[in-house]
């Protein structure tokens, strides 16, 4: 029998960004300071989106600086987004990524960053993301990411 004919779901199977993701969330994180290696958060398989809330608990407004490699975060490049603490109701939007782990950093060199993370995961394993970065996984090496 040939193995040529068997399909698997990965990441252009659109069927996998249509339903709706499987939930995966956790609380109470704490991004480290600038000067130290970057938190990273691990997904047991692709996402389909991500919305990640850092909390204000000091009053005042660091910046939580987000990427998709450890180098993009910490790195001599500037390959990362940064989302505002807020001491407000409203959250952050809804990011529709597809990677298999996030990296976290506070954009200040005194102070750690509070956060949770919320993501819907389609059923697509990580190690269908094989770019051929350094890391060979999550589009580390990209464009980009770093």
């Amino acid at each position: 029998m040939s193995l040529s004919n068997v399909y698997t779901v990965g990441l252009n199977n659109v069927g996998s960004y249509q339903v709706s993701g499987m939930p995966f969330a956790s609380g109470s994180l704490t991004a480290p300071v600038s000067s130290s290696s970057p938190l990273e958060i691990s997904f047991p398989y692709v996402t389909q989106w991500v919305q990640i809330i850092p909390h204000n608990n000091s009053g005042t407004k660091i910046d939580l600086k987000v990427g998709f490699s450890q180098n993009g975060v910490s790195g001599s490049g500037d390959n990362y987004f940064r989302i505002h603490a807020r001491n407000t109701d409203t959250y952050p939007p809804v990011y529709n990524l597809k990677v298999s782990s996030m990296f976290f950093q506070s954009a200040d060199g005194s102070s750690t960053v509070d956060f949770d993370i919320v993501a819907g995961l389609t059923n697509i394993p990580v190690e269908r993301v094989n770019n051929i970065g350094p890391s060979g996984n999550n589009w580390s090496g990209s464009v980009g990411v770093g």
